[in-house]
C-alpha cells in the first residue's frame, strides 16, 4: 500500500474541513452539529497564495459588519442570514468579533441563548487558526425565505406571555460556500443548508433576533 506524504496529508485536511466530514472536532448543543473538522496541524506552512482576484469569491465583503436597523421582518431575517455565515480568516478578525455582529441585534433578554446558537454555527479558537492557514472564507447564497407554517400553531398554544409582541420565524434554505488556498490553487465547496430564525418584529418597531434552530433542523 502506498503511504501518503506529508503534503497529502495537508491537502487532505484542508479538503475535510471545507466540505465538513471526517473526524468531528467538538459535539455542539442540538441536533446541529456543525462539521467543521480538523486534523493535526501540517508540519509545513502551505504554498504560495493565490491572488485576490484569483480566489472564487473574492470581491464579497466578508468583514464583520453592523447589521442594519429594519422594522420589516422578512428582510430582517435575510440580513441576519448572510450575516451569520460571512467571514473571512485572512481579514484578521477572529470568531468572537463575527459572533458580536449577531448578537448585537438580539433581544437582551435571548442574548445568553442566542449566544449559544452561534457556537454551533461559528468555528471555534482552535478551528478558525487550522482554516486560517488555508485562507478559508465563507458565505451564503440564498434560495428561499418561507414563513414556517408549524409556526401559526406554536404561536397559538404560547401561553400568554411566553412569546414577545411580534414573534415570528422564518425559514431559510440555500447554499454555503467555502474557498481556501492549497499550494497556490484554489479549493472550493458548497453544501446546502436550512435553519430557521426567531425575531421579535413589533409594529413600528426595529426587529431584534431572538433565537436560532439548530443547523439544518428547520421548522417547516
Amino acid at each position: 500500500m502506498r503511504q501518503t506524504t506529508e503534503p497529502e496529508q495537508a491537502s487532505r485536511r484542508l479538503r475535510i474541513a471545507l466540505i465538513g466530514g471526517g473526524i468531528v472536532l467538538a459535539l455542539l448543543v442540538g441536533a446541529g452539529i456543525y462539521g467543521l473538522l480538523r486534523g493535526p496541524a501540517p508540519e509545513s506552512s502551505p504554498g504560495p497564495r493565490v491572488s485576490a482576484s484569483e480566489t472564487p469569491g473574492a470581491d464579497r465583503d466578508l468583514s464583520p459588519r453592523e447589521l442594519p436597523a429594519v422594522s420589516d421582518a422578512e428582510r430582517f431575517a435575510r440580513d441576519v442570514a448572510e450575516g451569520l455565515f460571512a467571514w473571512d480568516t485572512g481579514l484578521g478578525y477572529s470568531p468572537h468579533e463575527y459572533m458580536q455582529a449577531i448578537i448585537d441585534v438580539a433581544d437582551p433578554d435571548e442574548a445568553p441563548g442566542l449566544a449559544a446558537d452561534l457556537r454551533a454555527y461559528l468555528p471555534d479558537d482552535a478551528a478558525w487558526a487550522e482554516l486560517r492557514n488555508y485562507s478559508t472564507r465563507q458565505w451564503l447564497t440564498i434560495d428561499t425565505i418561507t414563513f414556517p407554517e408549524s409556526w401559526a400553531g406554536i404561536a397559538a398554544d404560547a401561553r400568554p406571555g411566553t412569546l414577545l409582541p411580534g414573534a415570528t420565524a422564518y425559514t431559510v434554505t440555500g447554499t454555503r460556500h467555502r474557498t481556501g488556498v492549497w499550494e497556490g490553487q484554489g479549493v472550493t465547496d458548497a453544501r446546502p443548508v436550512s435553519f430557521t430564525i426567531f425575531a421579535a418584529c413589533p409594529d413600528d418597531e426595529d426587529c431584534r433576533l431572538l433565537r436560532l434552530s439548530a443547523l439544518d433542523t428547520p421548522l417547516r
